[in-house]
């Protein structure tokens, strides 16, 4: 990217952030709920932009100062003097351009959001869910390191320990944004606590990381959600109470179904079954729009594929590997202990490659 194509698209950029800030200015705008909340976040993903294209600046002015300098004078200490800052200057230009490129490429707009995400006990019985609680665990000590809140909206444990299924939110700003790269299958490869052999077996959970709808991003149609309610249930299904608490919501044109028990009341648990199906509804499209970018990538970190096998763990070797990006760290309990960011960091660099290499060929 040449230095003119950098101020142009800077200028392009700078434009639209006065047009932001002038209609957030605007009584309608204001007035517009939906509008200024998703104008004033814009203004936010931008103002970073501008605060290194006015250092850009800067350094650009700099340096053509210090070249009219040495064209005009005769002083040695005063062209030595201008020679040691174009060198400073030009190195200073290049790290700000190398910043520019990154900070120029395309978002993801959901990426500020909170996120929801389903762990499920996949292939491996009881060791599974046990390791689907395992995994739970991980996320909520990560959550803790990040200051993220995070609040359980249903659960199936399992008799063995751990979960059948676990659904829980992280609320956080730009948690998605972070969490996204934990989506698709999870390994394990350990000696069961039911193995009385000591056989090492390899279990699976899968997990899945959505954007929370907010109430704008989708409206709900009364008459499009159908509404049960029902006794909460234990394991096995035999009813655990006689109060008609528990939630099903069934979303008519998608058949997409949620069901919450584990609030007091009847219509928390409408509100948090509520909450999840809009999540869940407004994550049909946003699904078919992250494919249809990862195929025309080839190749892409965070697809959200929920079938591919992205991580093992391996207990014996005190062993994680992620294979997306070829990762392997000899630090499990660490990991397993919340400390994710030495991964996702990794995954993060991985991604910004394959977003520049796209835009570079485009």
């Amino acid at each position: 990217m040449t230095k003119n194509l950098i101020l142009e698209k800077l200028a392009d950029v700078e434009r639209k952030f006065k047009e932001i800030e002038q209609q957030l200015s605007d009584p309608q705008v204001i007035g517009d709920q939906k509008k200024f909340i998703k104008l004033n976040r814009e203004y936010h993903d931008i103002q970073p932009i501008i605060n290194v294209y006015n250092e850009y600046k800067a350094v650009l002015e700099g340096i053509k100062e210090a070249k009219e300098l040495l064209d005009t004078e005769k002083d040695e200490e005063m062209r030595q003097m201008a020679k040691d800052e174009l060198e400073e200057l030009e190195g200073k230009k290049e790290k700000l351009e190398e910043k520019i490129r990154f900070l120029l490429l395309p978002k993801d707009p959901n990426d500020h959001k909170n996120a929801v995400i389903e762990i499920r006990a996949g292939t491996g019985g009881d060791e599974a869910a046990i390791f689907a609680g395992d995994l739970f665990r991980m996320y909520t000590k990560y959550c803790e390191r990040k200051g993220w809140k995070v609040e359980i909206s249903r659960f199936t444990d399992s008799d063995m320990g751990g979960y059948k299924e676990i659904v829980f939110n992280v609320i956080g700003e730009g948690a998605y944004g972070i969490m996204k790269f934990e989506s698709g299958v999870h390994r394990v490869q350990r000696v069961p606590k039911t193995e009385s052999q000591g056989r090492i077996h390899t279990s699976a959970a899968t997990v899945a990381v959505f954007p929370e709808a907010e109430e704008f991003d989708l409206e709900l149609r009364p008459e499009d959600v159908k509404k049960e309610i029902t006794t909460s249930r234990g394991p096995g299904g035999q009813s655990v109470n006689t109060t008609y608490s528990a939630v099903r919501l069934t979303h008519i044109p998608t058949g997409i179904t949620v069901y919450c028990q584990n609030e007091r009341s009847q219509q928390q648990n409408y509100q948090v079954a509520l909450k999840e199906l809009r999540t869940r509804v407004y994550n049909l499209e946003y699904e078919k729009r992250m494919k249809d970018i990862a195929a025309k990538r080839k190749t892409m970190v965070s697809s959200g594929d929920r079938s591919a096998k992205i991580r093992t763990y391996n207990y014996p070797q005190n062993r994680v590997t992620d294979h997306r990006i070829n990762l392997t760290l000899y630090n499990l309990q660490e990991i397993l202990n919340g400390d994710l960011d030495p991964i996702i960091e990794q995954l993060q660099i991985a991604e910004n490659a394959e977003k520049l290499k796209s835009q570079e060929q485009s």
